[in-house]
């Protein structure tokens, strides 16, 4: 898989926010979110635009340490939408004008803060805007190369950290495989946080495979693991799903 640059992910995230908003307003503020259990299509605009203006200052401001959000804002209806996607435009704008050498803090592996952030907001985006369409019906897949990178970003990055759970008291492997972008993961799973390697070398206890779109929500929860194809041990792909949501932080 090759990286995508900044500007990939910047279209990815205009495209993506563009989408979730319509989504968001053909359904209507009221209208349930199933792949976020409690939650109404107002709580998705809610929490997604109050994390684009969070990153937004990061990038705009320079912080170098994490400062929390501004909270979210007691809004609805048209108010609601039309402060999201003003939000989301000003995302964009900030990482499209933003310079190379930009400095600012960040809390995943990068090959700079601007990749980070470009990243991180795509992929955030992405999988809300799916949050949104789920109100419609079953949610749209993610674009392959986004979807490939969306992977390896949950993956190698959110669970090469300690604060995973992902964890087995017994080591076993879990294979996750493209079938339309040719991209292969081997996550090793221990009583440690998972470690994660571009390789297909070896033995694998259970392995998950289909087009990287559907994968990609699949490995996101959410789609069913019933959406794609599972080889193996079926525990392991429970384990995940029970046990791979992420925190931020």
């Amino acid at each position: 898989m090759a990286t995508m640059e900044t500007g990939e992910l910047i279209e990815h995230l205009r495209a993506e926010g563009r989408s979730l908003a319509g989504a968001a307003e053909a359904a209507g503020p009221d209208a349930a979110v199933p792949t976020c259990p409690g939650w109404r299509i107002r709580d998705l605009l809610r929490h997604t635009g109050t994390v684009h203006r969070w990153a937004t200052a990061f990038v705009t401001e320079g912080y170098t340490e994490y400062r929390p959000d501004a909270g979210e804002p007691d809004l609805d209806g048209k108010a609601l939408l039309e402060w999201f996607r003003e939000g989301h435009g000003l995302l964009v704008r900030a990482l499209s004008e933003a310079p190379a050498d930009l400095d600012c803090w960040t809390f995943l592996p990068a090959p700079s803060p601007l990749a980070f952030w470009a990243r991180r907001q795509a992929h955030e985006t992405a999988v809300h805007r799916a949050d949104a369409e789920s109100a419609l019906g079953e949610p749209g897949p993610v674009p392959q190369r986004p979807a490939a990178d969306g992977i390896d970003e949950l993956l190698r990055a959110f669970h090469g950290r300690r604060r995973s759970r992902v964890r087995t008291g017994v080591p076993r492997v879990l294979r996750v495989r493209t079938t339309d972008t040719g991209d292969v993961w081997t996550v090793r799973l221990s009583a440690e946080a998972p470690r994660t390697y571009r390789s297909a070398e070896g033995p694998a206890d259970c392995e998950l495979s289909g087009p990287a779109g559907r994968l990609h929500l699949v490995l996101w929860n959410r789609l069913p693991v019933t959406d794609v194809t599972l080889d193996g041990d079926g525990e392991l792909a429970r384990l995940w799903r029970e046990n791979s949501a992420i925190t931020w932080s």
